[in-house]
């Protein structure tokens, strides 16, 4: 039936489901090369479910989707911030009744519509690296890198704060040695720093909770780094 469906319409994209009949599994990718990963949508959730997933599946195959709070599965609140830099990481998408968003959050929608759109090619198309597991504690991180090593855009996420932590590095995976990256987070640069330095020393994500910094960081805290080589 796929093969017929896929051959009559060839220009419709065809979406697998986890649940729906067990149809999703990498065979189907040839057919499908969207599957939704669960109805499970919270974002803190979706941390184990598309770290797990990337081990198998492209980032580009995985229906990743900002939706209500509290979520209607967990019935846990998260911030929308958190809950787009998560669904940025797969095929990207909104479930949610913008009318009841604040004037406020339809800006970050859009602002994050923009970055997905911007920056689609090198998420989907990128060598995906994970980081640290969310599996094993409570920070999870993951990064994208360009085939030709100029541009990466790293995840970092922190499902509770802490307080009196250390300072922290996180080593990065796939750059090249040799070049020199700036790296920017919300706009703001914070440093050059060569690609031996940020995989074999780290790069620092040393946040308030450690006393450092102005800005103050809760629960469910995400932030996205961009790096371009200079």
């Amino acid at each position: 039936l796929y093969d017929r469906l896929t051959s009559t319409f060839p220009h419709v994209l065809f979406e697998s489901c986890a649940s729906g009949g067990g149809r999703f599994d990498p065979g189907l990718l040839y057919y499908a090369p969207q599957g939704w990963l669960s109805d499970d949508t919270d974002a803190v959730e979706r941390l184990k479910i598309q770290y797990g997933t990337s081990y198998a599946y492209p980032v580009s195959s995985m229906g990743a989707h900002v939706s209500i709070t509290p979520n209607h599965q967990v019935f846990r609140s998260t911030p929308l911030k958190m809950r787009g830099d998560v669904a940025s990481f797969g095929a990207f998408g909104y479930e949610l009744d913008l009318a009841r968003l604040t004037d406020e959050e339809r800006k970050m929608v859009k602002e994050q519509i923009a970055f997905v759109k911007k920056y689609r090619k090198l998420i989907h198309q990128g060598t995906y690296y994970r980081l640290l597991s969310p599996f094993e504690g409570n920070i999870t991180a993951w990064m994208v890198v360009s085939e030709d090593k100029k541009e990466a855009i790293v995840g970092c996420f922190k499902v509770l704060n802490d307080v009196n932590c250390e300072f922290r590095r996180l080593y990065l995976q796939g750059l090249d040695e040799n070049k020199c990256y700036q790296i920017c987070e919300d706009g703001k640069e914070k440093g050059s720093y060569y690609g031996s330095e940020l995989m074999h020393i780290g790069m620092v994500t040393t946040d308030a909770s450690a006393g450092q910094g102005q800005e103050l960081c809760t629960d469910f805290w995400s932030r996205i780094f961009l790096l371009k080589a200079e």
